[in-house]
């Protein structure tokens, strides 16, 4: 590159960094996590008061009452006195619609109270509530994200091999889940003179861009154990454009209420990636 487009380049990473952080950080950002409390069949007891069956770190004492049914429908019934409101309606009871069953149009239910809200997320067929709160003190203490200088020769020209149709890559999560995603295709680039590959996801038909979880020898020394974060534009005359100084941090890097999918066998490079995120200094999970 010339100087200019260095200068260029350069500005561009930073301006994409900005745009990290800002999400990170933003009141419902992941920093904002304080809980991920799991559902069991039944009536759930949910409040900050010990004699509920879930014990929120915030909130009223008695927030209400959680139903899951056998099929894995939700109902909530507030307290009358929980003063909290269901997507910004003051109303008494609804019914839950998780992240799963959630659609473009209509995201999760959001039930409020205060600076804290909940929705539900499913996993493999649990439900958990995931809690959040703008006034968390993750989020209030946040110590920035510690990267790798940019460095242009990390931007990588990778050659795009198309996958055969329904081929499907298995990635573990934190909690135990194993979820399969359609490979689109597979990324050949070499490195200091040797051979790598990599493969790519869709994580949701339609998605503009395929989403690569991947670790690399700087796993769990520089960087983040568990895997970093990658999304590619889809290939251009057999060519895609992979560039590590924009690999990122999970969530599960900044919260232990995260449900993060691990980097899978394929995806583990035997290589320093000396880009991108390093790891978070306030981790303390």
């Amino acid at each position: 590159m010339h100087a200019t487009d260095i200068d260029n380049y350069t500005q561009g990473i930073e301006q994409w960094h900005a745009g990290r952080v800002g999400r990170l950080t933003a009141a419902d950002g992941w920093l904002s996590l304080i809980g991920l409390e799991w559902l069991q069949p039944g009536a759930n007891r949910v409040g900050s008061a010990a004699d509920n069956d879930i014990v929120l770190t915030a909130g009223p004492a008695h927030l209400g009452v959680v139903t899951l049914a056998t099929d894995g429908s939700m109902r909530i019934a507030l307290d009358q006195d929980s003063h909290a409101t269901i997507d910004g309606k003051a109303v008494s009871e609804a019914v839950l619609v998780d992240d799963a069953h959630a659609t473009a149009e209509a995201a999760p239910t959001k039930v409020a109270f205060g600076t804290v809200s909940f929705y539900v997320i499913d996993r493999d067929g649990r439900k958990g509530l995931r809690v959040k709160d703008s006034e968390a003190p993750s989020r209030k203490h946040f110590l920035g994200i510690d990267s790798f200088p940019i460095d242009p020769s990390w931007r990588i020209e990778a050659t795009w091999v198309p996958a055969q149709p329904g081929e499907t890559l298995e990635m573990g999560s934190v909690i135990g889940t194993i979820d399969k995603y359609p490979v689109p295709g597979k990324l050949e680039f070499t490195r200091d003179g040797k051979h790598f590959e990599l493969l790519p996801v869709i994580e949701e038909p339609g998605d503009a861009q395929y989403f690569i979880v991947f670790a690399d020898r700087t796993s769990g020394k520089e960087t983040y154990g568990a895997a970093r974060f990658l999304y590619i534009d889809p290939p251009k005359d057999g060519k895609v454009v992979l560039d590590f100084n924009k690999a990122y941090n999970p969530p599960c890097a900044f919260t232990g209420f995260a449900t993060c999918p691990l980097a899978p066998p394929e995806n583990r490079l035997d290589l320093r990636v000396t880009a991108g995120e390093k790891n978070y200094r306030g981790s303390h999970h």
